[in-house]
């Protein structure tokens, strides 16, 4: 209760001029229990309204943020240019309140990487409580340009989050030129966009099933609770406007990371994150709708982040952890299989890394048809950010076959820039 209290102290004197906060602390100790109450959640309101000024985009890192000076690596995405251009997003500093994003780039197909290029740290030193940048993705949208999507929240979640996203029109330049951060929905985002058959732009925005963490716990945002789980925003311009088409609440919710595959009959196929492994959802009208969440058949996966996308040949593709598909054996034997049939049946099994503690794998298809998949490994003892590239052939024969691929390449090992040298 003490905690609490001088908890609430420190956010009153941060969001009261110093003339007032005497007589605001007078007020409140006359208050009814029930006034009290209410003016403790508006206040934590209002310090969640921190997550609403807008963030900056760093473009020229400090020393601070090159590798060299990193301890810590949590994976956020990859992703390519039109010309071959790599990109690779990453966490620093923890899986927690106190994280921001960092992005670099290879320019010889993922060789060798360069020190952060863009850097995107909300943290204050001067704020009550941390805030927050701790999930997003890279997508190349079919015009060529390159989007950042990232969230900013209070104190990892403050029950509303923020979900933002930054554009590079020619990401193939020597000059980055990133537009203006907006703020397009609240919660956030980790997979990668897709475009349907309509030509409609979809991401696969999650807002938690939770009121939120720490402080937040309590519940500031209940008019937000309607539209919780997963859900669907949908842009018809080129994404200049998102509108949340519909949503999905999960039993024993997780952090979700829902993404779809559009099947051959309009539906949209769809497993998202619970606490007790992937789950199944169907839409019938383009995310509007969706079917009770079960548990796929054949599939096996931890509490963990998954990769799920249609490949050019039509073929799926999923990354999961386990030594087969029907497998969980934790973050560990992170392993890539193909379905030729829409999901009911999965074969091949690439073995992309066998160790315990690698984790949320994401990736792209380029052109030749060679597929791309970072990751991180032991991300809070280590913070290796690696990758594998492989194709098809892999996949169905279980073992490298095709000339290029290769597997556990590094993107970001703190303290080390380019290990191979």
């Amino acid at each position: 209760m003490l905690r609490e209290c001088a908890l609430l102290t420190l956010l009153v004197s941060f969001l009261l001029p110093c003339e007032m906060f005497a007589d605001e602390i007078v007020d409140l100790g006359k208050a009814s229990p029930e006034e009290a109450r209410e003016r403790e959640l508006a206040t934590l309101r209002e310090v969640a309204d921190l997550a609403l000024l807008p963030p900056r985009i760093n473009t020229n890192p400090a020393e601070e943020y090159h590798v060299r000076n990193l301890h810590y690596g949590m994976t956020i995405g990859i992703e390519r240019t039109p010309k071959g251009r790599l990109f690779a997003a990453w966490i620093g500093e923890e899986d927690g309140p106190k994280s921001y994003m960092l992005i670099a780039k290879s320019d010889d197909d993922g060789h060798t990487w360069s020190d952060p290029v863009l850097v995107i740290d909300s943290r204050k030193k001067h704020l009550p409580i941390p805030r927050t940048v701790i999930i997003g993705n890279l997508w190349t949208d079919p015009m060529g340009r390159l989007w950042l999507f990232f969230d900013q929240t209070m104190n990892h979640f403050d029950g509303r989050g923020g979900l933002w996203c930054t554009r590079c029109d020619n990401p193939d330049a020597d000059q980055l030129v990133w537009t203006e951060p907006r703020r397009i929905w609240d919660g956030s985002m980790l997979n990668k966009p897709m475009v349907n058959s309509k030509g409609e732009w979809i991401v696969f925005a999650q807002l938690l099933q939770s009121q939120g963490i720490g402080p937040f716990a309590a519940g500031v945002f209940h008019e937000l609770d309607p539209i919780r789980g997963a859900n669907i925003l949908v842009s018809t311009d080129q994404g200049e406007t998102w509108t949340r088409r519909g949503n999905v609440q999960f039993p024993e919710p997780d952090w979700i990371e829902h993404r779809a595959i559009e099947r051959k009959d309009g539906s949209l196929w769809m497993l998202a994150r619970t606490r007790r492994g992937a789950m199944l959802t169907i839409s019938n009208d383009m995310g509007a709708t969706w079917s009770e969440p079960v548990f796929p058949p054949q599939i096996k996966h931890p509490a963990a982040r998954f990769h799920l996308r249609k490949l050019a040949s039509g073929s799926w593709l999923l990354v999961k952890h386990g030594k087969t598909i029907g497998s969980n054996t934790g973050r560990s034997h992170l392993s890539a299989w193909l379905s030729d049939d829409e999901g009911q049946t999965w074969i091949g099994g690439l073995m992309l890394d066998e160790r315990t503690g690698v984790s949320y794998p994401d990736g792209f298809q380029a052109p030749d048809g060679s597929i791309y998949i970072s990751y991180d490994w032991e991300r809070s003892k280590k913070g290796h950010i690696l990758f594998a590239k492989f194709t098809e052939a892999d996949i169905r024969a279980g073992k490298l076959v095709s000339d290029g691929s290769r597997l556990q390449q590094p993107i970001m090992i703190p303290g080390k820039l380019n290990p191979k040298d």
